[in-house]
């Protein structure tokens, strides 16, 4: 599915993008995820780290020049949500490793980087602005079409029976289960789930979640596209030492 959206070099990583950006490994992001994120209007940083002759050359419309030489003095510049979401794009993809860094320090949690730069923007299908770039960082928070609020989720969870119109679906590997399984919840992983439609109810609305929101995502327009009421929960959950916890992301 991720190859569909325009990803290479897919690979499983069991324990998701938590245990992922705990290691303090890089994010890249692909240029059709922004894209889609342009498509569906949601909000998002950009940051051209160019010098600015290169980037008033051409550049991604939307996007910051703050040139890595500068980064370190522009922190005030960033939103006060410090899970918006970051991209970073150079034309040296370890320029943008650089400054990935020097955001995460700051403490901004969901901060990835574009392979290849502009001409992998280009390459993909997006277009470009020559110019005068933004010179201000402007981030308001929408949520994500089909999510369902994290709070009103912890409270389905920790009831001590959940209500009758829903119902919740884990989207998880049975190996991940195996680690920890939310109260209430019933697994069909993702992978199974257009086989298994007959097991889910009709007259129910259906929460869905993975360990990030990714799999849960793809759930949801799975089950919307086949008719039925759905929600997905966009955050992190994570399990350790037989106990969940439920971290909002955008």
């Amino acid at each position: 599915m991720a190859a569909s959206l325009g990803y290479t070099n897919v690979k499983g990583f069991v324990d998701g993008f938590p245990a992922w950006k705990k290691a303090g490994l890089p994010v890249a992001v692909a240029p059709q995820h922004i894209l889609s994120e342009i498509a569906q209007g949601m909000s998002f940083v950009l940051i051209d780290l160019r010098p600015k002759a290169s980037a008033e050359k051409e550049h991604i419309p939307g996007a910051v020049n703050l040139p890595l030489e500068n980064l370190k003095k522009a922190k005030k510049l960033f939103p006060k949500h410090k899970n918006a979401p970051i991209f970073l794009y150079d034309e040296n993809d370890e320029r943008a490793l650089s400054a990935i860094n020097i955001i995460k320090a700051w403490g901004y949690t969901n901060v990835a980087y574009i392979p290849g730069g502009i001409e992998a923007w280009k390459k993909a299908g997006g277009k470009v602005e020559k110019g005068k770039l933004l010179s201000k960082i402007n981030y308001i928070p929408k949520p994500r079409p089909g999510t369902f609020a994290v709070e009103d989720f912890k409270k389905l969870i920790k009831s001590p029976t959940l209500p009758d119109n829903y119902f919740i679906l884990d989207v998880r590997e049975v190996n991940e289960v195996q680690e920890g399984k939310l109260p209430h919840a019933v697994n069909i992983p993702l992978g199974e789930l257009e086989k298994r439609l007959n097991e889910l109810p009709k007259d129910k609305t259906i929460l869905i979640h993975c360990t990030t929101g990714v799999r849960a995502e793809m759930a949801y327009n799975i089950l919307k596209r086949a008719g039925f009421k759905a929600y997905y929960l966009n955050a992190n959950v994570i399990f350790e030492n037989g106990k969940y916890k439920i971290e909002a992301k955008d």
